[in-house]
């Protein structure tokens, strides 16, 4: 997916490079709510005890999953915040995926980092820098409104009044999009995915271990679950 060159001038704003990698800045209004700690979602997303695949070894900052980690079938999904793909599989499928498999604990679904641009890198580190709990809540909070932060003329500031609605303040966003580690975590994710499992685009999900690009419906998650 490709941002506007507006987009790029607003994101360029807020980036600079550094010999570790990729560090992100933001100066924009105070906000009002603060986060209860800083405790990330790396103390308590724990890698699993036992893999059976490369596919299933977690990253740096642990898996971020849904649904029972005994399950019979593992789906995972790699995603970037600013993919229309994405967006749209989670407006149109995953409710049912969720009812159908997931409730009913048949599926653990895994969403990975696949971050495509600086912007996507800054929400799914945002969402990773929140209490665990709270990791999906604003991924949905980020698909639901995707139009609105990641199409903008200004959307590093569209981004950050987003996410101040789940309670994310200006000082707890800056310190979130200059920790290293999570950034780092997030682009492991990333490099692995493509170097080792041939992801290239988002979405693309792993049923079981097969490969599946693009955005699935409903009826081929059936055909590959045996729903």
């Amino acid at each position: 997916m490709n941002l506007k060159p507006v987009q790029w001038i607003a994101i360029a704003a807020v980036v600079v490079v550094i010999a570790a990698g990729i560090v992100f800045y933001v100066t924009s209004r105070p906000g009002e709510v603060s986060l209860q700690g800083t405790e990330t979602a790396t103390e308590t997303a724990v890698a699993p005890a036992a893999t059976d695949t490369p596919l299933m070894v977690a990253g740096p900052l642990g898996e971020m999953s849904m649904g029972d980690p005994d399950a019979p079938n593992v789906v995972i999904e790699y995603a970037s915040m600013t993919c229309s793909h994405c967006r749209a599989f989670h407006e149109e499928t995953f409710a049912e995926l969720k009812e159908k498999y997931i409730d009913t604990g048949q599926v653990r679904f895994i969403l990975r980092e696949f971050p495509l641009d600086p912007l996507a890198t800054s929400a799914i580190m945002l969402a990773r820098c929140a209490p665990e709990e709270r990791f999906f809540p604003i991924v949905d909070l980020m698909f639901d409104e995707q139009r609105n932060w990641a199409f903008t003329v200004e959307p590093v500031a569209a981004l950050q009044n987003l996410v101040r609605q789940a309670g994310i303040s200006q000082e707890d966003f800056r310190a979130c999009l200059t920790n290293q580690e999570i950034l780092d975590g997030v682009n492991w994710v990333k490099n692995r995915g493509a170097n080792e499992f041939g992801v290239g685009s988002t979405p693309t999900f792993f049923i079981n271990g097969e490969q599946f690009p693009g955005n699935i419906g409903i009826d081929q998650f059936d055909a590959a679950l045996g729903g």
